[in-house]
């Protein structure tokens, strides 16, 4: 197990770099009104094939790890300590939500024929899950806590 939790923070570059690439390609295309491209369609698909991997690394993680059995242990003091909370239900509920987001996103946009509409329905969803997945990640300067080095080390 020691090994999946750096590839969790390693993929996590790639969610961030295809959910970026995304999101640049969304807003030009609603701000320039041109045509939704093979290029935007793949950037969401490795977007949301990226947070599919990642999903699946961090359910791992979370049912093998610490986190799911100190709740099942003492759920009461989980929810008391912003740290524990933090990575036993905030992090893992609101990167299913934006793991969802994203899928729904993805369906959406394939649902219309119209480029104006593909690029809005991006920007809004794929944006949305952006949003929560950036709030979500234990960066360094977080609270003590919660905090994780950028990389970490096998």
């Amino acid at each position: 197990m020691s090994y999946i939790l750096p590839i969790h923070n390693i993929l996590r570059w790639a969610v961030l770099l295809f959910g970026v690439w995304t999101l640049l390609n969304a807003l030009t295309g609603v701000f320039s009104k041109r045509n939704y491209t093979g290029t935007d369609n793949k950037a969401n698909l490795f977007f949301m094939i990226s947070c599919d991997i990642q999903l699946l690394i961090g359910l791992i993680l979370y049912f093998n790890g610490v986190w799911f059995e100190s709740l099942k242990a003492n759920a009461k003091a989980v929810m008391d300590n912003a740290g524990p909370r933090f990575f036993a239900m905030e992090h893992v509920l609101m990167m299913i939500i934006a793991w969802l987001l994203v899928h729904v996103g993805r369906s959406m946009v394939k649902r219309t024929d119209i480029d104006a509409q593909k690029h809005k329905r991006s920007l809004i969803y794929f944006g949305i899950a952006i949003v929560i997945i950036l709030a979500m990640i234990p960066w360094p300067f977080r609270h003590a806590d919660i905090a994780r080095p950028l990389l970490r080390q096998f």
